[in-house]
């Protein structure tokens, strides 16, 4: 057992130097990584995890009687078992705000890369065969119109900059939101035929597993492209691979996947799609402003007993109960 009056707190991932300085000032840290013996679970009352970095559930909670908190280091929480968490009186919080501006940005140059076929032009260049011809005309964004799957904080920083490309946009979401002045389409399939360029952004989880299937790939259209930075999970990539080999669809822009880091063979095939591993968050300032709201979410609780961002599924009591 530590004598270190601070309160304990798990690492299930590493972070950047900065913020372990900061988690290791603040705290008694322990890393999972290094082992935990019961002695020392039995300390743990801080969790602070990475998205990234595969599921925390149940089982690890049994391991840890005295946990209070889980700080996720991301906006999505979909590899946290909240269900769990909120069975045994565990606050879960999240990274949201300061995530969107930089994920709305990535979305939109992923966007343009797709339709465009920048990534297929530069290599053209460098393999040397400017020479010998000309890049292919490629698709265009002019007179598309474009569909939002998931009009949240992300969804929102999307359309404001869309609105400057002069394209028609609609969304779809769990419900139709007031203040919106965008057509707003009750499922993704309905939405998927309304438009030919479909932007995933909504939540992972089981609610949104393959969301984005078959039916929905034949509705987008042979003249339909892809753009996902929400969650692989969203989107059955088996159908996603066969409607891209079968001109089901035009392309598709992808900055994740069903199993990262591993991205189907066939995917890595087709020149008709893009993809990037995983950096709608990976700018050095927006990590940093995430792990530091990670943190301060752990400080806030263990000083005044409420963290600042929790999310949902895990309402924090008015009194500490712990």
């Amino acid at each position: 057992m530590t004598d270190d009056p601070r309160p304990s707190v798990l690492c299930t991932a590493p972070f950047a130097p900065d913020i372990m300085a900061r988690l290791d000032a603040a705290f008694a840290v322990q890393r999972l990584a290094d082992g935990l013996p019961p002695d020392i679970a039995a300390t743990i009352r801080g969790l602070a995890t990475n998205t990234l970095h595969g599921r925390l559930g149940a089982d690890l909670m049994d391991r840890l009687p005295a946990l209070e908190v889980i700080a996720n280091f991301g906006v999505g929480y979909d590899n946290i078992d909240v269900t769990a968490a909120a069975e045994r009186g565990i606050v879960v919080t999240n990274t949201p705000g300061v995530l969107d501006e930089e994920v709305a940005d990535l979305a939109l140059a992923l966007l343009l890369a797709t339709v465009r076929r920048l990534p297929q032009a530069e290599r053209h260049l460098r393999e040397g065969k400017w020479p010998q011809g000309a890049f292919p005309l490629s698709p265009t964004l002019r007179g598309r119109r474009i569909g939002i799957l998931g009009l949240g904080a992300i969804g929102k920083a999307i359309a404001r900059r869309l609105a400057g490309f002069d394209v028609d946009l609609a969304y779809n979401g769990r419900h139709r939101q007031p203040g919106v002045d965008l057509a707003y389409y009750p499922t993704a399939e309905a939405l998927a035929a309304a438009v030919d360029v479909l932007v995933v952004v909504v939540p992972g989880g089981a609610a949104t597993a393959g969301m984005v299937d078959g039916a929905v790939l034949s509705a987008l259209g042979p003249q339909g492209i892809l753009v996902n930075v929400a969650r692989g999970s969203v989107v059955d990539e088996p159908a996603l691979v066969a409607a891209l080999q079968s001109g089901t669809i035009l392309g598709a822009g992808l900055d994740v996947f069903a199993h990262e880091p591993h991205v189907p063979p066939a995917l890595l095939a087709l020149d008709n799609v893009v993809l990037l591993p995983h950096i709608g968050s990976a700018s050095v300032a927006t990590r940093s402003a995430m792990g530091n709201l990670m943190v301060d979410n752990l400080v806030s609780w263990f000083a005044v007993g409420h963290a600042l961002t929790p999310v949902a599924e895990t309402p924090q009591p008015s009194v500490r109960i712990r």
